[in-house]
Protein backbone atom coordinates (compact mmCIF):
# COMPACT_ATOMS: atom_id res chain seq x y z
CA UNK A 1 0.00 0.00 0.00
CA UNK A 2 1.28 3.50 -1.14
CA UNK A 3 1.98 6.17 1.51
CA UNK A 4 -0.73 8.09 0.32
CA UNK A 5 -3.13 5.33 0.88
CA UNK A 6 -2.36 4.78 4.33
CA UNK A 7 -2.96 8.39 5.03
CA UNK A 8 -6.47 8.86 3.27
CA UNK A 9 -7.00 5.50 5.44
CA UNK A 10 -5.89 7.51 8.86
CA UNK A 11 -7.69 10.75 7.03
CA UNK A 12 -11.22 8.82 6.67
CA UNK A 13 -10.61 7.31 10.07
CA UNK A 14 -11.16 10.89 11.74
CA UNK A 15 -14.40 11.74 12.61
CA UNK A 16 -15.32 14.18 10.47
CA UNK A 17 -16.62 17.78 11.52
CA UNK A 18 -19.99 17.22 10.19
CA UNK A 19 -22.03 14.52 9.05
CA UNK A 20 -24.20 16.37 6.87
CA UNK A 21 -25.45 14.56 3.43
CA UNK A 22 -23.64 15.33 0.10
CA UNK A 23 -26.51 17.53 -0.95
CA UNK A 24 -25.98 19.86 2.23
CA UNK A 25 -22.68 19.78 1.89
CA UNK A 26 -22.49 20.51 -1.66
CA UNK A 27 -24.89 23.75 -0.91
CA UNK A 28 -22.31 24.39 1.91
CA UNK A 29 -19.14 24.17 -0.82
CA UNK A 30 -20.77 26.53 -3.63
CA UNK A 31 -22.54 28.88 -0.13
CA UNK A 32 -18.63 29.28 1.09
CA UNK A 33 -17.18 29.96 -2.24
CA UNK A 34 -19.53 32.29 -2.84
CA UNK A 35 -18.89 34.40 0.33
CA UNK A 36 -15.22 34.38 -0.33
CA UNK A 37 -16.13 35.86 -3.93
CA UNK A 38 -18.38 38.68 -2.82
CA UNK A 39 -16.27 39.93 -0.41
CA UNK A 40 -13.18 39.87 -2.64
CA UNK A 41 -14.82 41.64 -5.72
CA UNK A 42 -18.00 43.41 -4.13
CA UNK A 43 -16.73 44.32 -0.76
CA UNK A 44 -12.71 44.87 -1.73
CA UNK A 45 -12.01 42.50 0.87
CA UNK A 46 -8.64 41.70 1.58
CA UNK A 47 -8.22 38.02 0.65
CA UNK A 48 -6.90 36.70 3.36
CA UNK A 49 -10.34 38.14 5.94
CA UNK A 50 -12.33 36.92 2.62
CA UNK A 51 -10.60 32.87 3.10
CA UNK A 52 -11.09 33.25 6.77
CA UNK A 53 -14.79 34.27 6.48
CA UNK A 54 -15.46 32.01 4.09
CA UNK A 55 -14.25 29.36 5.71
CA UNK A 56 -16.49 29.78 9.25
CA UNK A 57 -19.30 29.73 6.81
CA UNK A 58 -18.79 27.16 4.73
CA UNK A 59 -18.78 25.18 8.24
CA UNK A 60 -22.02 26.86 9.27
CA UNK A 61 -23.73 25.99 6.24
CA UNK A 62 -22.72 22.80 6.66
CA UNK A 63 -23.82 22.31 9.94
CA UNK A 64 -20.85 22.14 11.75
CA UNK A 65 -20.22 23.46 15.23
CA UNK A 66 -18.27 26.47 15.27
CA UNK A 67 -15.51 25.42 17.52
CA UNK A 68 -14.56 22.51 15.54
CA UNK A 69 -14.61 24.70 12.25
CA UNK A 70 -12.23 26.95 14.33
CA UNK A 71 -9.97 24.31 15.27
CA UNK A 72 -10.17 22.91 11.21
CA UNK A 73 -9.48 26.22 10.15
CA UNK A 74 -6.54 27.03 12.38
CA UNK A 75 -4.99 23.66 11.90
CA UNK A 76 -4.87 23.90 8.32
CA UNK A 77 -3.52 27.43 8.25
CA UNK A 78 -0.99 26.52 10.60
CA UNK A 79 0.27 23.20 8.67
CA UNK A 80 0.08 25.33 5.39
CA UNK A 81 2.67 28.12 6.69
CA UNK A 82 4.78 25.36 8.20
CA UNK A 83 5.31 23.62 4.65
CA UNK A 84 5.60 26.44 2.52
CA UNK A 85 6.08 30.00 4.93
CA UNK A 86 10.04 29.09 5.03
CA UNK A 87 9.96 28.53 1.01
CA UNK A 88 8.19 31.80 0.26
CA UNK A 89 10.28 33.87 2.51
CA UNK A 90 13.50 32.15 0.89
CA UNK A 91 12.16 33.10 -2.40
CA UNK A 92 11.73 36.46 -1.68
CA UNK A 93 14.86 37.11 -0.51
CA UNK A 94 16.58 35.55 -3.38
CA UNK A 95 14.09 37.88 -5.44
CA UNK A 96 15.18 40.88 -3.65
CA UNK A 97 19.18 40.24 -4.34
CA UNK A 98 19.10 39.53 -7.21
CA UNK A 99 17.33 42.55 -8.12
CA UNK A 100 19.04 44.97 -6.08
CA UNK A 101 22.22 43.51 -6.36
CA UNK A 102 21.97 44.44 -10.17
CA UNK A 103 21.87 40.95 -11.23
CA UNK A 104 18.86 41.03 -13.08
CA UNK A 105 19.53 43.67 -14.77
CA UNK A 106 23.28 41.67 -16.41
CA UNK A 107 21.34 38.78 -17.16
CA UNK A 108 19.13 41.09 -19.11
CA UNK A 109 21.91 43.25 -20.83
CA UNK A 110 23.43 40.15 -21.77
CA UNK A 111 21.15 38.13 -23.47
CA UNK A 112 19.79 41.16 -25.17
CA UNK A 113 23.13 41.84 -26.46
CA UNK A 114 23.17 38.71 -28.12
CA UNK A 115 19.71 38.90 -29.35
CA UNK A 116 18.26 41.80 -32.20
CA UNK A 117 15.59 41.25 -35.11
CA UNK A 118 13.34 38.30 -35.38
CA UNK A 119 15.10 36.97 -32.15
CA UNK A 120 14.37 39.72 -29.89
CA UNK A 121 10.36 38.04 -28.58
CA UNK A 122 12.63 35.10 -28.33
CA UNK A 123 15.06 36.52 -25.90
CA UNK A 124 12.42 38.28 -23.71
CA UNK A 125 10.48 35.21 -23.25
CA UNK A 126 14.15 33.20 -22.01
CA UNK A 127 14.87 36.23 -19.94
CA UNK A 128 11.65 36.57 -18.36
CA UNK A 129 11.15 32.61 -17.78
CA UNK A 130 14.72 32.82 -16.06
CA UNK A 131 14.16 35.40 -14.05
CA UNK A 132 10.70 34.39 -13.29
CA UNK A 133 12.20 31.38 -11.07
CA UNK A 134 12.94 32.94 -8.04
CA UNK A 135 10.59 36.15 -8.24
CA UNK A 136 7.06 36.33 -7.65
CA UNK A 137 4.78 37.64 -10.25
CA UNK A 138 4.21 40.94 -9.47
CA UNK A 139 8.14 41.51 -8.46
CA UNK A 140 8.63 40.02 -12.02
CA UNK A 141 6.67 42.47 -13.71
CA UNK A 142 8.26 45.08 -12.06
CA UNK A 143 11.90 44.42 -12.53
CA UNK A 144 11.13 43.77 -16.51
CA UNK A 145 8.97 46.55 -17.63
CA UNK A 146 11.83 49.24 -17.57
CA UNK A 147 13.45 46.35 -19.82
CA UNK A 148 10.41 45.67 -21.85
CA UNK A 149 9.56 49.75 -22.33
CA UNK A 150 13.25 50.65 -23.10
CA UNK A 151 13.58 47.40 -25.88
CA UNK A 152 10.51 48.79 -27.66
CA UNK A 153 11.33 52.15 -27.77
CA UNK A 154 15.00 51.37 -28.72
CA UNK A 155 14.35 49.14 -30.79
CA UNK A 156 11.14 50.60 -32.51
CA UNK A 157 9.79 47.42 -31.63
CA UNK A 158 5.61 46.81 -31.16
CA UNK A 159 4.75 47.29 -27.46
CA UNK A 160 3.06 43.72 -27.86
CA UNK A 161 5.64 41.98 -29.46
CA UNK A 162 8.15 42.19 -27.05
CA UNK A 163 5.55 42.39 -23.33
CA UNK A 164 3.31 39.27 -24.67
CA UNK A 165 6.82 36.78 -24.50
CA UNK A 166 7.85 38.69 -20.68
CA UNK A 167 4.53 38.33 -19.43
CA UNK A 168 4.13 34.49 -21.00
CA UNK A 169 7.28 33.51 -19.28
CA UNK A 170 6.52 35.36 -15.86
CA UNK A 171 2.89 33.38 -15.92
CA UNK A 172 3.70 30.19 -16.79
CA UNK A 173 6.60 30.07 -14.12
CA UNK A 174 4.41 31.93 -11.93
CA UNK A 175 1.31 29.01 -12.35
CA UNK A 176 3.19 25.67 -12.82
CA UNK A 177 7.03 25.57 -11.65
CA UNK A 178 7.91 25.55 -8.02
CA UNK A 179 9.28 27.41 -5.41
CA UNK A 180 6.08 29.78 -6.62
CA UNK A 181 3.70 29.60 -3.54
CA UNK A 182 0.80 28.38 -6.17
CA UNK A 183 2.72 25.52 -6.83
CA UNK A 184 3.94 24.43 -3.42
CA UNK A 185 0.81 24.93 -1.79
CA UNK A 186 -0.67 22.22 -4.46
CA UNK A 187 2.27 19.75 -3.89
CA UNK A 188 2.03 20.18 -0.25
CA UNK A 189 -2.47 19.47 -0.40
CA UNK A 190 -1.99 16.68 -2.90
CA UNK A 191 1.45 14.88 -1.05
CA UNK A 192 3.38 15.14 -4.64
CA UNK A 193 6.79 14.86 -5.33
CA UNK A 194 8.58 17.93 -5.75
CA UNK A 195 11.53 17.27 -7.92
CA UNK A 196 8.60 14.89 -10.26
CA UNK A 197 6.54 18.20 -10.31
CA UNK A 198 8.95 20.42 -11.09
CA UNK A 199 10.84 17.98 -14.09
CA UNK A 200 7.47 18.04 -15.54
CA UNK A 201 6.45 21.37 -15.49
CA UNK A 202 9.54 22.56 -16.87
CA UNK A 203 8.36 19.87 -19.86
CA UNK A 204 5.02 21.36 -19.96
CA UNK A 205 6.25 25.11 -19.73
CA UNK A 206 8.54 25.27 -22.22
CA UNK A 207 6.00 24.73 -25.50
CA UNK A 208 3.36 27.24 -23.40
CA UNK A 209 5.38 29.48 -23.32
CA UNK A 210 5.93 29.61 -26.88
CA UNK A 211 2.53 29.31 -28.10
CA UNK A 212 1.77 31.79 -25.70
CA UNK A 213 4.65 34.08 -25.70
CA UNK A 214 6.65 34.42 -29.15
CA UNK A 215 3.54 33.04 -31.58
CA UNK A 216 0.92 34.91 -29.72
CA UNK A 217 2.88 38.85 -29.78
CA UNK A 218 2.34 38.13 -33.29
CA UNK A 219 -1.61 38.66 -33.19
CA UNK A 220 -1.32 40.45 -30.27
CA UNK A 221 0.32 43.11 -32.37
CA UNK A 222 -2.18 43.26 -34.62
CA UNK A 223 -4.63 43.57 -32.33
CA UNK A 224 -2.99 46.11 -30.06
CA UNK A 225 -0.77 48.76 -31.42
CA UNK A 226 0.55 51.03 -28.65
CA UNK A 227 3.81 52.82 -28.14
CA UNK A 228 5.60 51.89 -25.15
CA UNK A 229 4.75 54.83 -22.92
CA UNK A 230 7.51 57.27 -21.49
CA UNK A 231 6.50 58.05 -18.60
CA UNK A 232 6.41 54.49 -17.26
CA UNK A 233 10.09 53.95 -17.52
CA UNK A 234 11.75 54.03 -13.77
CA UNK A 235 15.50 54.11 -12.80
CA UNK A 236 16.81 50.59 -12.95
CA UNK A 237 18.68 49.50 -9.86
CA UNK A 238 22.10 49.12 -11.37
CA UNK A 239 22.27 52.32 -12.46
CA UNK A 240 23.20 53.53 -9.02
CA UNK A 241 25.55 50.75 -8.00
CA UNK A 242 29.26 51.35 -8.95
CA UNK A 243 29.55 47.56 -10.30
CA UNK A 244 27.44 45.05 -10.53
CA UNK A 245 27.46 40.78 -10.61
CA UNK A 246 28.66 38.79 -13.66
CA UNK A 247 26.36 36.85 -15.89
CA UNK A 248 27.84 33.25 -15.00
CA UNK A 249 27.50 33.99 -11.17
CA UNK A 250 24.09 35.16 -11.39
CA UNK A 251 22.66 32.73 -13.88
CA UNK A 252 24.35 29.57 -11.66
CA UNK A 253 22.76 31.12 -8.21
CA UNK A 254 19.31 31.61 -9.95
CA UNK A 255 19.29 28.08 -11.13
CA UNK A 256 21.01 26.33 -8.05
CA UNK A 257 17.73 25.77 -6.12
CA UNK A 258 16.08 24.07 -9.70
CA UNK A 259 19.27 22.29 -10.28
CA UNK A 260 19.47 20.69 -6.59
CA UNK A 261 15.66 19.92 -6.84
CA UNK A 262 16.21 18.22 -10.24
CA UNK A 263 19.21 16.07 -9.14
CA UNK A 264 17.03 14.94 -6.04
CA UNK A 265 14.10 13.78 -8.08
CA UNK A 266 16.61 12.20 -10.46
CA UNK A 267 18.81 9.98 -8.01
CA UNK A 268 15.43 8.89 -6.57
CA UNK A 269 14.27 7.27 -10.12
CA UNK A 270 17.37 5.87 -10.73
CA UNK A 271 18.46 4.54 -6.97
CA UNK A 272 15.08 4.14 -5.66
CA UNK A 273 16.15 2.77 -2.05
CA UNK A 274 15.67 5.05 0.83
CA UNK A 275 18.70 3.68 2.81
CA UNK A 276 21.66 4.06 0.00
CA UNK A 277 24.14 6.63 0.93
CA UNK A 278 23.69 8.61 -2.26
CA UNK A 279 20.02 9.26 -2.25
CA UNK A 280 19.89 9.87 1.49
CA UNK A 281 22.50 12.95 0.55
CA UNK A 282 20.74 14.05 -2.35
CA UNK A 283 17.37 13.47 -0.25
CA UNK A 284 18.59 16.28 2.29
CA UNK A 285 20.50 18.85 -0.66
CA UNK A 286 17.49 18.81 -2.67
CA UNK A 287 14.95 19.91 -0.39
CA UNK A 288 13.22 22.68 -1.37
CA UNK A 289 14.32 24.43 2.16
CA UNK A 290 18.18 23.10 1.97
CA UNK A 291 17.80 23.98 -2.08
CA UNK A 292 16.73 27.79 -1.40
CA UNK A 293 18.75 28.08 1.48
CA UNK A 294 21.15 27.22 -0.49
CA UNK A 295 20.79 29.87 -3.04
CA UNK A 296 20.18 32.43 -0.32
CA UNK A 297 23.46 31.75 1.32
CA UNK A 298 25.59 30.95 -2.34
CA UNK A 299 23.63 34.49 -3.51
CA UNK A 300 25.05 36.93 -1.07
CA UNK A 301 28.74 36.39 -1.99
CA UNK A 302 27.84 35.97 -5.89
CA UNK A 303 25.31 38.70 -5.92
CA UNK A 304 25.32 41.02 -2.68
CA UNK A 305 28.97 40.94 -2.28
CA UNK A 306 29.99 41.07 -5.89
CA UNK A 307 28.18 44.26 -6.00
CA UNK A 308 29.86 45.55 -3.43
CA UNK A 309 27.19 45.11 -0.45
CA UNK A 310 28.24 45.85 3.05
CA UNK A 311 27.41 43.30 5.97
CA UNK A 312 24.38 46.05 6.91
CA UNK A 313 23.60 46.53 3.30
CA UNK A 314 23.30 42.76 2.92
CA UNK A 315 20.46 42.88 6.44
CA UNK A 316 18.83 45.84 5.23
CA UNK A 317 18.14 44.00 1.62
CA UNK A 318 17.00 40.89 3.46
CA UNK A 319 14.92 42.73 5.89
CA UNK A 320 12.95 44.54 3.02
CA UNK A 321 12.56 41.34 0.80
CA UNK A 322 10.44 39.90 3.81
CA UNK A 323 7.66 43.02 4.33
CA UNK A 324 6.27 42.65 1.18
CA UNK A 325 5.28 39.08 1.25
CA UNK A 326 3.39 38.88 4.37
CA UNK A 327 0.15 39.31 3.13
CA UNK A 328 1.43 35.99 0.49
CA UNK A 329 2.05 34.22 3.50
CA UNK A 330 -1.65 35.56 5.11
CA UNK A 331 -3.38 34.38 2.14
CA UNK A 332 -1.69 31.13 1.43
CA UNK A 333 -2.23 30.59 5.19
CA UNK A 334 -5.83 31.36 5.06
CA UNK A 335 -5.84 29.22 1.69
CA UNK A 336 -4.71 25.84 3.73
CA UNK A 337 -7.63 26.96 6.72
CA UNK A 338 -10.25 26.80 3.70
CA UNK A 339 -8.97 23.97 2.50
CA UNK A 340 -8.89 21.98 5.89
CA UNK A 341 -12.13 23.06 6.53
CA UNK A 342 -13.36 21.75 3.22
CA UNK A 343 -11.92 18.79 4.27
CA UNK A 344 -12.46 18.17 7.77
CA UNK A 345 -16.44 18.89 6.74
CA UNK A 346 -15.84 15.60 4.46
CA UNK A 347 -16.21 18.10 0.96
CA UNK A 348 -13.14 15.85 -0.06
CA UNK A 349 -14.64 12.57 0.14
CA UNK A 350 -17.87 13.76 -1.15
CA UNK A 351 -15.90 14.41 -4.20
CA UNK A 352 -14.16 11.28 -4.33
CA UNK A 353 -17.74 9.30 -4.12
CA UNK A 354 -19.45 12.01 -6.39
CA UNK A 355 -16.48 11.38 -9.02
CA UNK A 356 -16.43 7.49 -9.44
CA UNK A 357 -19.82 8.21 -11.36
CA UNK A 358 -18.24 10.78 -13.68
CA UNK A 359 -16.59 9.89 -17.01
CA UNK A 360 -14.67 13.05 -16.52
CA UNK A 361 -11.01 12.56 -15.88
CA UNK A 362 -9.56 13.57 -12.51
CA UNK A 363 -6.97 15.81 -14.19
CA UNK A 364 -9.84 17.58 -15.78
CA UNK A 365 -12.08 18.47 -13.04
CA UNK A 366 -9.10 19.50 -11.22
CA UNK A 367 -8.71 22.17 -13.99
CA UNK A 368 -12.28 22.91 -14.27
CA UNK A 369 -12.70 23.97 -10.65
CA UNK A 370 -9.35 25.75 -10.49
CA UNK A 371 -10.92 27.96 -13.83
CA UNK A 372 -13.91 28.30 -12.08
CA UNK A 373 -12.67 29.84 -8.91
CA UNK A 374 -9.93 32.36 -10.64
CA UNK A 375 -12.88 33.58 -12.69
CA UNK A 376 -14.82 34.23 -10.17
CA UNK A 377 -11.88 35.39 -7.32
CA UNK A 378 -9.41 36.72 -9.92
CA UNK A 379 -6.31 35.55 -7.64
CA UNK A 380 -4.35 32.15 -9.00
CA UNK A 381 -3.34 31.81 -5.85
CA UNK A 382 -6.49 31.47 -4.19
CA UNK A 383 -7.80 29.43 -6.94
CA UNK A 384 -4.98 26.78 -6.84
CA UNK A 385 -5.18 26.64 -2.83
CA UNK A 386 -8.63 26.20 -2.99
CA UNK A 387 -8.99 23.50 -6.25
CA UNK A 388 -6.22 21.94 -4.24
CA UNK A 389 -7.83 21.16 -1.04
CA UNK A 390 -10.79 19.59 -2.93
CA UNK A 391 -9.11 17.40 -5.05
CA UNK A 392 -6.35 15.90 -3.05
CA UNK A 393 -8.31 13.30 -2.10
CA UNK A 394 -8.17 12.00 -6.26
CA UNK A 395 -4.64 11.83 -5.93
CA UNK A 396 -4.48 8.85 -3.15
CA UNK A 397 -4.46 6.40 -5.53
CA UNK A 398 -2.36 7.79 -8.02
CA UNK A 399 1.12 7.13 -9.08
CA UNK A 400 3.87 9.75 -8.46
CA UNK A 401 4.01 11.60 -12.06
CA UNK A 402 -0.13 11.71 -12.07
CA UNK A 403 0.13 13.50 -8.64
CA UNK A 404 2.43 15.71 -10.24
CA UNK A 405 0.23 16.07 -13.11
CA UNK A 406 -2.66 16.96 -10.90
CA UNK A 407 -0.74 19.60 -9.00
CA UNK A 408 -0.03 21.08 -13.14
CA UNK A 409 -3.61 20.55 -13.50
CA UNK A 410 -4.57 23.04 -10.68
CA UNK A 411 -2.16 25.28 -11.58
CA UNK A 412 -2.80 25.83 -15.08
CA UNK A 413 -6.70 26.55 -14.40
CA UNK A 414 -5.72 29.12 -12.11
CA UNK A 415 -3.92 30.90 -14.85
CA UNK A 416 -7.60 30.89 -17.08
CA UNK A 417 -8.88 34.45 -18.61
CA UNK A 418 -7.62 36.98 -16.35
CA UNK A 419 -9.85 39.95 -16.01
CA UNK A 420 -11.11 42.87 -14.00
CA UNK A 421 -10.81 41.21 -10.65
CA UNK A 422 -7.49 40.56 -10.96
CA UNK A 423 -4.29 42.94 -9.72
CA UNK A 424 -2.20 41.34 -12.38
CA UNK A 425 -4.53 42.89 -15.12
CA UNK A 426 -4.81 46.51 -13.99
CA UNK A 427 -0.98 46.08 -13.18
CA UNK A 428 -0.23 45.26 -17.07
CA UNK A 429 -2.57 47.72 -17.94
CA UNK A 430 -0.99 50.70 -16.03
CA UNK A 431 2.21 49.87 -17.02
CA UNK A 432 1.67 49.27 -20.72
CA UNK A 433 -0.78 52.14 -20.65
CA UNK A 434 -3.86 50.16 -22.00
CA UNK A 435 -7.39 50.55 -22.16
CA UNK A 436 -9.59 47.69 -20.94
CA UNK A 437 -10.37 46.57 -24.11
CA UNK A 438 -6.86 46.56 -25.07
CA UNK A 439 -5.96 45.07 -21.53
CA UNK A 440 -8.20 41.93 -22.53
CA UNK A 441 -7.15 41.33 -26.30
CA UNK A 442 -3.35 41.44 -24.82
CA UNK A 443 -2.86 40.20 -21.80
CA UNK A 444 -6.61 38.31 -21.04
CA UNK A 445 -6.40 36.27 -24.27
CA UNK A 446 -2.77 35.26 -23.48
CA UNK A 447 -3.53 33.77 -20.02
CA UNK A 448 -6.09 31.74 -21.50
CA UNK A 449 -3.78 30.67 -24.06
CA UNK A 450 -1.34 29.53 -20.96
CA UNK A 451 -4.45 28.03 -19.38
CA UNK A 452 -5.79 26.00 -22.06
CA UNK A 453 -2.16 25.08 -23.96
CA UNK A 454 -0.94 23.89 -20.71
CA UNK A 455 -4.07 21.88 -19.55
CA UNK A 456 -3.53 20.00 -22.97
CA UNK A 457 -0.29 18.91 -22.38
CA UNK A 458 -1.23 18.06 -19.28
CA UNK A 459 -3.44 15.57 -20.25
CA UNK A 460 -1.57 14.07 -23.57
CA UNK A 461 1.27 13.49 -20.67
CA UNK A 462 -0.95 11.67 -18.33
CA UNK A 463 -1.67 9.09 -20.90
CA UNK A 464 1.91 8.15 -22.24
CA UNK A 465 3.31 8.14 -18.49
Amino acid sequence: MTRLSVEMLAADAVEPITSAGHAQLGIAVLAGIAVIVLLITKFKLHAFLALTIGSLALGAFAGAPLDKTITSFTTGLGSTVAGVGVLIALGAILGKLLADSGGADQIVDTILAKAGGRAMPWAMVLIASVIGLPLFFEVGIVLLIPVVLMVAKRGNYSLMRIGIPALAGLSVMHGLIPPHPGPLVAIDAVKANLGITLALGVLVAIPTVIVAGPLFSKVAARWVDVPAPDRMIPTRASEDLAKRPGFGATLTTMLLPVVLMLSKALVDIIIDDPTHMVQRVFDIIGSPLIALLAAVIVGMFTLGRAAGFTKDRLATTVEKSLAPIAGILLIVGAGGGFKGTLIDSGVGQMILDISKDWSIPALLLAWLIAVAIRLATGSATVATISAAGLVAPLAADMSTAHASLLVLAIGAGSLFFSHVNDAGFWLVKEYFGLNVGQTIKSWSVMETIISVVAGGLILLLSLVI
